[in-house]
C-alpha cells in the first residue's frame, strides 16, 4: 500500500459537504452524518444487546460453542450491513471474522478491528444485573462486553450502515474470537490472510477515552507479562498446632514473596526494568480517585506523576492466588501455594526480558529457602503510535466533529499485544487506536458497562473518519 495524501488545499473537514451514503453526488455536512447516525442508532443498540446476550468467554473453561455463536452472529450483522464476510478458525483457536467491502478506485484502504469474545463474568452475585442480560440505567448499557469490545464490533457495523454499505474507502474486516486469552492466532491468522488484509490504515476500536465529553486517541500502550509462580516448603500438610513456629508454611511463604515486589511506597522493586519518561499530561489525584473507586483513606502507589505510574513505567498485580478458602480451611500448614501475577511494563520493553528480571527477582527472594517456580503464561509487547500524517489530522477532525471538542492523545496502562503485530504485519499502516469505553465502564469487572450517549459519537466518529480518508488518493 501507499501512504495516502491529504485533500487538496483548501478543503475543509470541519466545513464542506461529503458524497452522501446514497452515492448520488449529494453532499452532506457533520450535522446531516450526525442524524444519520441518531437514526440507525435503535437498531444498532438492539444488535449490540443481542451480541451481549451470547456469553462469549473465550477460556477454555467455557463453553465455546458460545463464542462460535457469537462469531456467526457478527458475521451476518456484517453481511446485512454490506460487507463480505467469512468465519474462519485456525487449528483449535477461536472463531474470527475476516472480509471488507471494496470502494472506489484509488481510495486508501482501512482495516476495522475489534473483538467478539469476552472475559469470564465472575460470580452473578457481583453484579447488579444478570451479566449476559443488557439493562439500561442511567443512560448507561450494563452488561458483560457491552463495552469491551462488542461495542467496538458495533460501531464498525454502525459506520458501514450509515454509509449504505457502500463506503468512500475500502473497508477490511478484523473481528477476532480470542483477544481475552492472549491472541495465540493471531499470528497465524495474520500471515495466512495478510493479502486480505493488506491496509493503508488500522482502526482500532478496543481502547477508552480520557473522561466523558472528551475524545481520545490512544498513543501508547503497555506491554504485559504475566506469571504463574508457585512456592514448595513441605511435601505433605501438617497439623498448625503440632507443627506451627519453627515449620514455614507454603501461604505465609508466598506472602513473604510477594511483598518483596514493591517498594513500602509501592514502586515496583524489580531490577533491571524501563521506566519511560513521564508524559506531559496530567492526572489530578481526585479525579483518578473518582474514575477507580479508591476507598477515603488508602493512599495511591507510588511516586512521581500518576500519569507516569499508569501508562509509563511497569506496574505489578496478584490476579489470582491458590490457596484454601477461608469456609473451608482446615486447621494445616499448607505445604505449596501459586499466584498469578500480571506485570504491566513500558512500551519500549522487551517483555522477555523483563519476564527474565521478574523471574530473577522472585528466585532469588525466596523466604526462609523455600522453593520457588516461575513459569511464563504469556507476554506481548507495548506499543507507540506516531501522532502526525494526514490519517491521524483526519481522526482528529473526526472526532472533534462528532464530540463538539479537541481529542486528547493518552497513554494507557492496560496492554494490547497483537497491535504491534498489526505495525510489524502491515508496516506503512497508519496505526489509530479509538474508544468506546470511559473511567467508569469498569471493563473487565462486575457491572461493565457502555455510556451510550459516548458511544453514539464514537459511531459517528468513526463513520466521519471513513468519509474524510475517502478524500484521500494514494499516490500511486
Amino acid at each position: 500500500m501507499t501512504e495516502p495524501t491529504p485533500p487538496p488545499t483548501g478543503s475543509s473537514p470541519d466545513t464542506e459537504g461529503r458524497s452522501g451514503p446514497e452515492g448520488d453526488g449529494g453532499t452532506r455536512s457533520a450535522a446531516d452524518w450526525r442524524r444519520r447516525i441518531a437514526d440507525l442508532m435503535p437498531q444498532v443498540r438492539a444488535d449490540l444487546e443481542d451480541l451481549v446476550r451470547i456469553p462469549s468467554v473465550s477460556l477454555d473453561s467455557f463453553d465455546a460453542a458460545h463464542v462460535e455463536a457469537s462469531a456467526q452472529r457478527v458475521a451476518e450483522l456484517f453481511r446485512d450491513a454490506g460487507a463480505d464476510v467469512e468465519v474462519v478458525h485456525i487449528g483449535e483457536g477461536h472463531p474470527a471474522i475476516i472480509g471488507g467491502v471494496d470502494g472506489p478506485k484509488g481510495a486508501p484502504t482501512v482495516l476495522l478491528y475489534a473483538h467478539h469474545d469476552v472475559q469470564p463474568p465472575g460470580p452473578d452475585s457481583d453484579w447488579q444485573s444478570p451479566p449476559f442480560e443488557p439493562v439500561e440505567r442511567d443512560g448507561r448499557l450494563y452488561g458483560r462486553g457491552a463495552a469491551d469490545d462488542k461495542a467496538g464490533v458495533m460501531a464498525h457495523v454502525a459506520a458501514l450502515r450509515a454509509h449504505d454499505g457502500r463506503p468512500p474507502v475500502s473497508v477490511r474486516l478484523f473481528v477476532e474470537g480470542e483477544e481475552e486469552v492472549g491472541s495465540e492466532s493471531l499470528p497465524a491468522i495474520l500471515e495466512r490472510y495478510a493479502d486480505r488484509l493488506d491496509c493503508d490504515a488500522i482502526v482500532i476500536a478496543d481502547s477508552a477515552n480520557w473522561a466523558i465529553g472528551t475524545p481520545s486517541l490512544t498513543t501508547s500502550l503497555r506491554g504485559n507479562v504475566r506469571v504463574v509462580v508457585r512456592v514448595r516448603s513441605l511435601d505433605h500438610g501438617l497439623h498448625s498446632g503440632l507443627f506451627g513456629g519453627p515449620v514455614p508454611d507454603g501461604i505465609t511463604a508466598m506472602c513473604r514473596l510477594l511483598a518483596t515486589l514493591h517498594t513500602d511506597e509501592g514502586d515496583v522493586a524489580v531490577e533491571g526494568l524501563t521506566w519511560e519518561p513521564d508524559p506531559d499530561v496530567d492526572y489530578p489525584e481526585d479525579v483518578l480517585r473518582a474514575d477507580s473507586g479508591v476507598l477515603d483513606g488508602v493512599r495511591l502507589l507510588g511516586t512521581g506523576p500518576l500519569a507516569a505510574r499508569l501508562w509509563s513505567r511497569p506496574s505489578i498485580t496478584v490476579i489470582g492466588l491458590d490457596a484454601p478458602a477461608v469456609d473451608v480451611a482446615a486447621n494445616l500448614l499448607s505445604p505449596t501455594c501459586q499466584a498469578k501475577l500480571s506485570m504491566r511494563i513500558a512500551a519500549s520493553e522487551d517483555p522477555m526480558r523483563a519476564y527474565a528480571a521478574l523471574k530473577t527477582h522472585l528466585e532469588s527472594h525466596a523466604p526462609w529457602g523455600v522453593q520457588v517456580e516461575v513459569d511464563l503464561v504469556d507476554a506481548g509487547a507495548g506499543f507507540t503510535a506516531s501522532t502526525e500524517g494526514p490519517v491521524v489530522e483526519a481522526a482528529q477532525s473526526a472526532l472533534a466533529d462528532a464530540w463538539g471538542s479537541d481529542p486528547t492523545e493518552i497513554g494507557l496502562g492496560a496492554s494490547i499485544p497483537f497491535i504491534s503485530q498489526f505495525a510489524e504485519t502491515f508496516p506503512s499502516a497508519a496505526i489509530l487506536v479509538t474508544g468506546v469505553e470511559d473511567p467508569d465502564t469498569r471493563a473487565h469487572g462486575p457491572d461493565e458497562s457502555l455510556h451510550l450517549a459516548e458511544w453514539e459519537k464514537a459511531c459517528l466518529a468513526e463513520t466521519l473518519l471513513l468519509e474524510r480518508l475517502g478524500t484521500m488518493r494514494s499516490d500511486g
